[in-house]
């Protein structure tokens, strides 16, 4: 036992020897520590610069030009036949779905995501509201309007916009939303049902729906791909991978704390990029032909750039320029991942209503 925990190079090391120390002096049985306390922040060493440069011309020859997926595309023609079945319920029993969306704080991203949820839902007919919180808001304040749209019957669909201020406890807001209206898919026992074989979620959390619909849409064969997801982040890394699996695909994660992700990632034949840093992955971590998912959206400062209207413009976690040249299919950003991510929101609402008033 000495010898294993002296080899260990895990950050954790230390910690995990003074757990099983103490599992041996409290006479416990099991000597692993609890999962949580392997928990470690996610933290990403960015890019030196996010500038792209082209790839060597001495590779060209070898290089292609990537098929583009137009997401904004696809998520309008999802769009079109769920605002259909919306006027179908409607004219039928009287009924359209509802969504609440809360928001706290004032992070110029989640306003925007926020209100670009609000506006597609207007467009298909979805009832929605939105409450919004101050950065100092209380715990209780969000709980309670939490159990306000708990028990309002009108509100099928109820969205906790993330990242929430560090003073709130985002597990348990998140766990106060009722599963019936979790159309995030992110409560414990929806991401439970996700990962289990023969388990079916009453939702499947939306970028990660989003990236799968995407791919089966572009023809992309999924069975008995490799595929790597970078970042494992509850909202999509994770389920991200989980869905890969129940799709059949061999999947590995590289995170914050992986030694090689660029080998890892290099081997992929599908990469789905999530973590959240700008221009992460280069040209150098892709496989001539890989299908390139990119989720980032890091809103880069522009502020003295008069084209861009809120102060900043989005990069994707993907050095675009350099994966065009590698990639046999990619996402742009904006326009890829993104309008997909509110598509399946919309979708999610639907299928809620649906499962509430009993419609078919």
């Amino acid at each position: 036992m000495r010898r294993m925990v002296g080899a260990t190079a895990w950050p954790w090391a230390r910690a995990t020897r003074s757990l099983s120390l103490s599992a041996i002096n409290d006479n416990r049985i099991i000597m692993s520590p609890p999962l949580v306390t392997l928990d470690l922040p996610e933290i990403w060493t960015p890019p030196d610069s996010h500038d792209c440069n082209p790839l060597p011309q001495r590779n060209c020859s070898n290089l292609q030009t990537a098929t583009v997926i137009d997401g904004k595309s696809i998520a309008e023609e999802i769009r079109s036949g769920i605002d259909k079945e919306v006027r179908r319920m409607k004219e039928s029993i009287r009924k359209v779905p509802g969504l609440a969306v809360i928001l706290v704080g004032e992070r110029r991203d989640s306003q925007t995501y926020v209100r670009n949820k609000i506006k597609a839902c207007e467009e298909v007919g979805i009832k929605s509201i939105v409450t919004e919180f101050a950065d100092g808001c209380t715990e209780d304040e969000v709980l309670n309007a939490l159990s306000n749209y708990n028990q309002d019957s009108s509100i099928n669909g109820i969205l906790v916009q993330l990242p929430l201020p560090q003073h709130l406890d985002e597990g348990k807001i998140l766990d106060a939303v009722s599963l019936e209206k979790d159309v995030d898919g992110f409560h414990p026992l929806n991401i439970g049902n996700l990962a289990m074989r023969g388990r079916e979620p009453l939702f499947i959390p939306c970028t990660p729906k989003g990236c799968i619909e995407l791919l089966i849409r572009s023809g992309v064969e999924i069975m008995g791909k490799n595929a790597v997801v970078i970042g494992r982040s509850n909202i999509v890394g994770l389920p991200t991978s989980l869905l890969l699996q129940r799709h059949h695909a061999t999947v590995s994660i590289v995170h914050a704390l992986t030694k090689n992700p660029e080998q890892i990632t290099s081997e992929a034949d599908i990469v789905i990029a999530a973590a959240g840093v700008a221009n992460l992955v280069r040209g150098s971590w892709l496989k001539p032909g890989a299908v390139v998912l990119d989720v980032g959206t890091c809103p880069v400062d522009v502020s003295v750039d008069p084209s861009c209207e809120y102060g900043y413009r989005l990069m994707g976690d993907v050095c675009y320029e350099e994966a065009m040249r590698l990639a046999s299919v990619i996402t742009p950003v904006p326009g890829g991942v993104g309008p997909m991510t509110v598509a399946m929101l919309l979708s999610n609402t639907l299928d809620s209503a649906k499962r509430a008033y009993g419609f078919t």
